[in-house]
């Protein structure tokens, strides 16, 4: 399953990356021929028993309420109280869990990797809805098991009104566009911002391959707060001789003009500097708690086991260096390797090591590998 697709349904990828990729919604009949879910019901229901899992319950029409959310860990008792129809259980990250979804989430490889946030698993009875809504993501919906009706509505913009009332973001219009009924192996591509609103025929998994995308307020509250963490308390704002004021309360233009010099310095950052700071964010774990650091690495084994929910990515310095980020971490290394390591599901500790001019250099990213969380001994994470 692990094979990265090469076609969506009739067109190739480059086409659906020229003409649909965040631009426009596409349905993809049979996109993978005779998927079978690889989670039963009762099985996504078990993984939302877990204290490490992120789960959410959302009911229509229930209690007197138009909408309610429950999350987890949940517990039997919390499935036995739930009604027969509309309701559904949605489920987050299942690719760190379940080897077949994590085989399904190198399928969509012709996509950068660092913007694969993770796979959800939506399991809904007749009825089962979050309502109309958009996200700010890409989004591949996956129809596992049962059939989904989904309608596909307006583009979405930051005036379009919700419900109030509701910690869901349900659209209070909704404008029904086009119209599918989603089997087993279909998929439903959606851009961000584009309105959708699935609906359970019966019991059914829909999995959701989600694309992240960072805000640009994100990315420079990021950004600015990896500079600030530079700088020491000796480095202030200066104001030397400065001329006496005839209005102490008035802000100057000369005032101003300290303060933006500043601000501009530090934005005439360089390329070095923006690569490094960029590679460590987005190779940032999506659950930094998850992962266990090795202890001991005085001891290497012969194989290492890449942890699921490592996040790996390299920059190509030039033809035989790269800069390697993994879970946040940097380490140069040759380019060569670094594609090894992004790829391998296993490597072996003494070929690794082969690849550095001094043993000790090979021993000691090795050891590295395993305390930062990317490596381990076995599979039995």
């Amino acid at each position: 399953m692990g094979k990265v697709l090469t076609q969506l349904g009739d067109i190739s990828v480059e086409q659906f990356l020229a003409e649909y990729w965040q631009q426009k919604p596409l349905l993809i009949r049979q996109a993978l021929p005779g998927f079978e879910s690889p989670l039963s019901p009762d099985e996504l229901a078990g993984l939302s028993l877990e204290d490490d899992v992120e789960s959410r319950i959302i009911l229509e029409n229930h209690q007197g309420a138009p909408w309610q959310l429950r999350k987890g860990p949940f517990d039997d008792k919390a499935y036995q109280e739930l009604p027969e129809t509309n309701w559904t259980l949605l489920v987050q990250a299942l690719d760190l869990f379940v080897p077949e979804l994590k085989e399904l989430r190198e399928q969509f490889q012709f996509l950068p990797d660092w913007r694969l946030d993770d796979i959800m698993a939506s399991f809904a009875v007749d009825g089962g809805s979050v309502g109309p809504h958009y996200d700010h993501y890409d989004v591949f919906l996956l129809q596992g098991l049962g059939k989904r009706h989904w309608q596909v509505g307006q583009s979405c913009h930051e005036d379009s009104k919700r419900l109030d009332g509701t910690p869901l973001n349900i659209l209070q219009e909704f404008q029904c566009l086009e119209s599918y009924i989603l089997e087993p192996g279909d998929i439903l591509y959606l851009p961000p911002k584009v309105a959708h609103w699935g609906i359970a025929q019966g019991d059914c998994i829909t999995y959701s391959v989600g694309f992240r995308a960072p805000s640009q307020g994100q990315l420079l509250e990021e950004h600015f707060q990896s500079l600030a963490e530079n700088f020491s308390e000796f480095q202030r704002y200066e104001d030397p001789n400065i001329a006496q004021r005839a209005h102490s309360h008035e802000l100057l233009p000369e005032d101003v003009e300290r303060v933006r010099k500043i601000l501009e310095a530090q934005l005439k950052r360089s390329d070095s500097a923006i690569i490094d700071w960029l590679g460590r964010l987005l190779s940032e774990a999506k659950y930094p708690d998850s992962f266990e650091q090795a202890e001991n690495t005085s001891i290497i084994p012969q194989q290492l086991f890449k942890a699921s929910d490592a996040r790996c990515l390299f920059f190509r310095k030039d033809h035989q260096q790269a800069q390697l980020f993994i879970n946040g971490e940097l380490r140069e290394c040759p380019l060569a390797l670094a594609i090894e390591i992004c790829e391998s599901e296993c490597i072996d500790s003494e070929q690794i090591a082969t690849q550095f001019e001094h043993t000790e250099s090979g021993v000691e990213f090795l050891q590295w590998l395993m305390r930062c969380g990317a490596f381990f001994e076995d599979d039995e994470e």
